[in-house]
């Protein structure tokens, strides 16, 4: 999948020569909303984890890497919201933002074969690593960003030291075997945190805790599984002991989801974990609660929630990159 191909169509759309916008209306650009760190981070990911990227492509991800770059501060804090007109209306943080730049420049160092795109996003990340957030979703995405650098730098022990320390701020799972997670309630991309245990586990050679981050994905994958049907957490999320709501079940879970799975599959070799990145790309396909496509084939671009009534037509940038990060793991089983 290059850039020449439909499956990136939607993201070039969306995107100009600073950055890529956040939302749209159905298939047309919102300019007025702007760019966000978020987004462009999640973009640089996709971008870097093609294995042949066509020449557009490789535009793209020079043009998030330049973003990113901009939108950290000395302290590597990053910005995340900059304005059509160019302007930062947010001083710089670590809430999710942080963690996804750290995901995106991770990715960037150690998946792109261009040397000057491989080094100037390591440089980043190091300034990025001196940081921690108190948000436990924020350390994850930026643990996985440290699993990238770790799994082609594996003396790195600036990416070593924040893993551990997202596997400390994801905290230990619950012993109850009906709610074996480690927080009393599932949010947004939940799935990333067991994936980062997986990582960790595999990278440091830790069977236990591994062997955690298995049960935590298996038994989030099984309670988000339907009469075969992937149903993923709501964006209103589930409480323990508290009743699901059905609706509306946002891409980025599904991304979130295959994600965890493929690299699950990719430590264990057991396939039960590529039936599961399936599940994944069939939800996308139609085989979900409302049996309704969640991708456009005419514009190439991901809906960005599934609703009662079917999905909701626009195609932002989160869900987009959710469509393209699923089927980058579809190409590859």
């Amino acid at each position: 999948m290059s850039a020449d191909t439909p499956g990136f169509e939607h993201l070039l759309r969306l995107s100009d020569d600073t950055g890529l916008f956040e939302h749209a209306r159905h298939a047309v650009v919102r300019r007025e909303h702007g760019y966000c760190t978020d987004d462009v981070a999640r973009g640089l990911v996709v971008a870097c984890r093609e294995p042949r990227p066509g020449r557009r492509l490789t535009r793209l991800a020079e043009c998030y890497l330049a973003f990113l770059t901009h939108a950290q501060d000395r302290s590597g804090a990053f910005r995340n919201r900059l304005t059509f007109g160019r302007r930062w209306v947010e001083p710089p943080g670590v809430g999710d933002w942080w963690g996804r730049a750290m995901w995106g420049l991770g990715t960037a160092a150690a998946r792109t074969g261009i040397p000057w795109i491989r080094d100037e996003a390591l440089h980043t990340f190091v300034r990025g690593a001196d940081q921690r957030s108190p948000h436990p979703r924020a350390m994850a995405f930026a643990g996985l960003g440290a699993a990238e650098v770790l799994r082609t730098t594996p003396d790195s022990t600036v990416a070593a030291s924040l893993l551990m320390d997202a596997v400390a701020a994801i905290g230990t799972p619950s012993e109850q075997p009906t709610w074996p997670w480690p927080q009393p309630q599932l949010t947004y991309a939940n799935a990333a945190l067991a994936e980062v245990i997986i990582a960790a586990g595999e990278l440091s050679d830790d069977r236990q805790l591994l062997t955690t981050g298995l049960r935590m994905l298996t038994w989030l994958s099984d309670i988000q599984t339907h009469d075969g049907l992937l149903a993923v957490v709501p964006a209103t999320g589930w409480r323990q002991d508290a009743p699901r709501a059905r609706y509306d079940q946002q891409p980025i879970e599904v991304a979130a989801l295959a994600d965890a799975c493929a690299t699950a599959a990719c430590v264990t070799g057991d396939d039960v974990w590529h039936e599961r990145v399936r599940r994944s790309v069939a939800w996308f396909e139609g085989a979900n609660d409302a049996h309704v496509p969640m991708r456009d084939p005419a514009t190439g671009g991901g809906y960005d929630g599934l609703t009662e009534h079917g999905p909701n037509l626009n195609q932002g940038a989160e869900s987009t990159i959710a469509l393209i990060s699923t089927m980058q793991h579809a190409r590859r089983l």
